[in-house]
């Protein structure tokens, strides 16, 4: 797995008030119901944010990235991916116990494009219609953010986090999206050699792609407790914010 119940994101180099927090269920085309942590700056917002979470789904770590970037003024929902076969979660946020693995290994790449479709409107239908949205994955997420880059959601950029090329599949070859790849130099779970080659893939599809190695880091750097990392952390904040301020409205 990734972030642990207990790891929590490490703070943004700007930080604005928070107007609003909380936990709330979203509904996808197909019916299926997901919890979702959705928080808003208190300003308006220019940008907005879709936080697709590692293997664990909506844990802690998730509920408090979406409160990081409402502070950097990024309207921000970080969703659940097993609503269609754990059903909502308790209390809207996965514990410490929950069995991810059965439902990772039955959870579609299709099934995260639908909720994310829902979580971009959502977004919007706080905001406004035209609101840019860009996703940010880790891990799982990592891999499904990189992987809309070739998809046909209406989104401006995605980033992501020690992804996995094998997931992104075919769509690299369609890649047309700003991309921010964050790599974690020593990363276990899968080779620099293969996330750089993707980059290349994508970028031979016609996407911008600003690939990131930092060397020596492991999987899951991205988290205050990570001392030996925190300017690794603050680095890899700048080129998200980088991509977000990018795609801004106005």
């Amino acid at each position: 797995m990734c972030h642990d119940h207990d790891s929590r994101p490490p703070a943004p180099p700007r930080s604005g008030d928070v107007a609003e927090r909380g936990v709330l269920t979203l509904t996808s085309a197909d019916g299926t119901e997901f919890t979702a942590a959705y928080a808003a700056p208190s300003g308006t917002p220019r940008v907005g944010v879709v936080v697709l979470p590692d293997v664990r789904g909506l844990h802690p770590y998730y509920v408090a990235l979406a409160e990081r970037f409402a502070e950097t003024g990024a309207a921000t929902v970080a969703i659940d991916y097993f609503g269609r076969t754990a059903g909502v979660a308790e209390g809207g946020v996965r514990g410490e116990d929950f069995v991810f693995r059965p439902h990772v290994e039955a959870l579609q790449p299709e099934q995260v494009d639908i909720d994310l479709a829902a979580a971009i409107e959502y977004l919007r239908g706080r905001t406004e219609p035209d609101l840019p949205v860009v996703t940010v994955g880790f891990c799982l997420g990592g891999s499904m953010s990189w992987r809309q880059s070739g998809g046909d959601l209406d989104l401006a950029g995605c980033a992501g986090f020690y992804g996995k090329p094998g997931v992104v599949g075919t769509a690299a070859e369609r890649a047309h999206l700003p991309t921010v790849m964050l790599i974690a130099g020593a990363d276990a779970a899968t080779p620099v050699a293969d996330q750089l080659a993707l980059a290349e893939t994508m970028r031979g599809a016609g996407a911008e792609v600003d690939a990131v190695v930092y060397d020596g880091a492991p999987h899951s750097f991205f988290d205050r407790a990570y001392g030996d990392w925190a300017q690794a952390c603050a680095d890899a904040w700048e080129h998200v914010l980088a991509l977000t301020d990018r795609v801004a409205r106005g």
